[in-house]
């Protein structure tokens, strides 16, 4: 499966990795690199207990658009 993830600096300097499509799916690294492959270890395991639970797997993600 393939997931969007968002990245950005927190105000210790750690990057925090996200991915919108699993709730609470979360992690952190030193570098982007780091945070990257956590996020595709906190993925897997989300995925798991979420599929163990009997919960969807993801939730809807949508891109829109906004002038500003």
């Amino acid at each position: 499966m393939k997931f969007v993830i968002t990245m950005l600096r927190d105000e210790d300097g750690m990057v925090i990795a996200e991915c919108p499509a699993i709730p609470g799916c979360v992690s952190q690294g030193k570098t982007e690199e780091e945070a990257e492959q956590n996020i595709r270890e906190a993925i897997q395991a989300c995925l798991e207990v979420r599929a163990e639970k009997g919960m969807p797997l993801t939730v809807s993600t949508r891109q829109v658009e906004v002038a500003v």
